[in-house]
């Protein structure tokens, strides 16, 4: 349930997230999801990566600014609502989405969610039956 995602500043300079890429490539660390948010001057990259300590070991030893941290996967119908009926439930709940990305395949859509309260959130989605995705899963995707 509980998975770790990769926070990777890059500074904003042409090249910098073909070599994140790189680096992951070479310790053949697959990266299943990722967002970026950017300003003018840098950029996160938030992934989840098939091997998370191996790829936070590696970005270190190549001197990239790294970071983990805890975030929960869910999985959902990927039709009009799903995920408004979801955050429907946390909302209510008071738990607070920092942030979040998905990706739809076909008919699934999976979702990573970085709440402010990790237990709360967990608590609220099995509550009411939300598809938790394993780590395991998460990081296979």
């Amino acid at each position: 349930m509980v998975a770790k995602q990769l926070s990777i500043f890059l500074e904003n300079k042409s090249g910098r997230l073909t070599e994140v890429t790189e680096v992951l490539a070479k310790e053949n660390v697959n990266l299943s999801a990722l967002c970026i948010a950017e300003n003018a001057d840098f950029g996160i990259l938030r992934g989840i990566v098939s091997d998370p300590d191996k790829a936070y070991k590696a970005l270190k030893d190549n001197h990239f600014a790294v970071n983990v941290t805890d975030v929960v996967g869910i999985s959902c119908p990927n039709i009009p609502g799903a995920l408004a009926k979801v955050l429907g439930y946390l909302s209510d709940e008071g738990v607070f989405i920092e942030y979040m990305y998905s990706f739809a395949n076909n008919n699934i859509a999976n979702v990573v969610i970085r709440p402010s309260n990790l237990d709360k959130c967990i608590e609220v989605l099995k509550e009411k039956k939300v598809d938790l995705l394993a780590a395991s899963d998460l990081y296979k995707l």
